[in-house]
C-alpha cells in the first residue's frame, strides 16, 4: 500500500516556500508490518496550526524540531484499521501526532481516543475541543486570570485560538473583549456574531489610536496571539497589574530576528507581568478543562468557524493561508476522500 506524504525538505529562515521547504511525495509505501503496541491509522483531518512553523525550525523549542525527510509534524484525527496494541481496536477514532500523510504507524503512548458530544465531528477535537480551546482555556485560566469587568484584548481574535478566548472573556467570564483581526469581514465577525464589545481591523485601522478609543479605561489582560507591533501598543494601556499572555507571536515567525518590544518597561511601573505557556504542561487538566469547554459549547456561549481545504496534498497551501491570514476560524484538511469519510462515520 502507497501513500501521498508531504515531507519537510529544508528548514526555512524565512517565509516557507512550497516545492523546497514543503514538498509533496506520491506513492510512499506504508509499512507493513506492525510492531506490539502499534497501530496503523488512517487520517481523516489534520490540524493547520501556527505553531508548525517553529517545529521547521532547528532552534531549541517545547517539542524536537520536525525531522527533515520525514512528513511534518501535524496534529490529526483517524481511524485505527489495524492494530497490535491492546488500548486501541480497529475502528478506534483517534488522535495524535499523525503528521502530514495518508496514514500514519504510532505506538499506542503516542495517540488518545476522541471523545466528542454526539452529533459533533470528531474533527472538532482537533479546534475548539482540542489544541486551540485547550491553549484558549489555560492561557486564561492558569496566566491571565481576567475578571467579570476587565477589560480584555485578544489578537488574532478570528483565528482558532483567539477566538475561543475572545468568548470565554466575554461570554463566559462576564469581560469587556476587544478583539483584534486583519480585515473588514473578521472585523464585523466578531462584533456581529461573537458579539464582542469591539473590534479592530489591524490591516486599516492605526493599532495605537484604535486601542486608546475602544479602551479608553487601559487594558487588564491582553491575550497576544501576534506579537510585533499589536503587542508594543497593548503596553503602553496596561493598567496597573495588568497581565499579558504570550500565547504565540505569528507577526515574527517568517521574519526572523524580529526586534521585541520597546514599551515592555512599562511593566514595571504599572506592577504587571507578561508570561508565556505552553498547553503540554496542563496535560493533567485537560479532562476538566475539555468538559467545560463542552459545556459551552452546548451552551451556545462558544461558536467556531472551519476553513476546511480538501485533500493532502493541498496542506502546503493550507499553511500559507494562515500566515497570510487568508482563514476565518480553524484551518482543517480534509485528507480522506468522501468514500472513506463516509465509513468512518458510519463506524462511530
Amino acid at each position: 500500500m502507497n501513500q501521498v506524504i508531504v515531507r519537510l525538505a529544508q528548514r526555512p529562515l524565512g517565509e516557507i516556500v512550497i516545492g523546497e521547504h514543503l514538498v509533496v511525495d506520491r506513492d510512499v509505501p506504508v509499512r507493513e508490518q506492525l510492531e506490539d503496541g502499534e497501530v496503523l491509522i488512517r487520517v481523516m483531518w489534520l490540524s493547520v496550526d501556527p505553531a508548525m512553523r517553529g517545529w521547521m525550525s532547528s532552534a531549541k523549542s517545547y517539542l524536537p524540531p520536525s525531522p527533515l525527510g520525514e512528513p511534518m509534524r501535524a496534529n490529526g484525527v483517524g481511524r485505527v484499521t489495524r492494530s497490535k496494541s491492546d488500548k486501541f481496536d480497529v475502528g478506534a477514532v483517534v488522535s495524535g501526532f499523525l503528521g502530514m500523510q495518508e496514514y500514519s504507524i504510532l505506538p499506542e503512548k503516542k495517540i488518545r481516543k476522541v471523545v466528542v458530544p454526539d452529533g459533533v465531528s470528531p474533527r472538532l477535537a482537533l479546534g475548539v475541543l482540542g489544541n486551540n480551546g485547550l491553549t484558549a482555556y489555560f492561557g486564561l485560566f492558569e496566566v491571565g486570570h481576567p475578571k467579570p469587568g476587565d477589560t480584555v484584548v485578544v489578537s488574532a481574535a478570528a483565528g482558532a485560538t483567539g477566538s475561543i478566548a475572545a468568548q470565554i472573556t466575554k461570554g463566559v467570564l462576564g469581560c469587556r473583549t476587544i478583539g483584534i483581526a486583519g480585515g473588514e469581514e473578521k472585523r464585523l465577525w466578531l462584533s456581529n456574531s461573537l458579539n464582542l464589545d469591539d473590534a479592530i481591523d489591524y490591516k486599516n485601522d492605526d493599532i495605537g489610536k484604535a486601542l486608546k478609543r475602544t479602551c479608553p479605561d487601559g487594558i487588564d489582560v491582553y491575550f497576544d496571539n501576534v506579537g510585533g507591533v499589536t503587542l508594543n501598543e497593548v503596553l503602553k494601556r496596561l493598567n496597573r497589574g495588568g497581565r499579558v499572555v504570550l500565547c504565540g507571536a505569528i507577526s515574527s515567525y517568517n521574519t526572523p530576528g524580529s526586534p521585541g518590544p520597546s514599551n515592555y518597561v512599562n511593566l514595571i511601573s504599572t506592577r504587571s507581568k507578561m508570561q508565556g505557556f505552553i498547553v503540554l504542561d496542563y496535560a493533567k487538566q485537560y479532562p476538566k478543562a475539555l468538559a467545560d469547554l463542552t459545556c459551552w459549547l452546548q451552551e451556545g456561549k462558544i461558536k467556531y468557524e472551519e476553513d476546511i481545504v480538501d485533500g493532502i496534498a493541498n496542506t502546503p497551501e493550507a499553511l500559507l493561508r494562515l500566515f497570510k491570514g487568508q482563514n476565518l476560524g480553524k484551518v482543517v484538511v480534509q485528507v480522506a476522500g468522501d468514500g472513506d469519510l463516509q465509513a468512518f462515520r458510519s463506524s462511530l
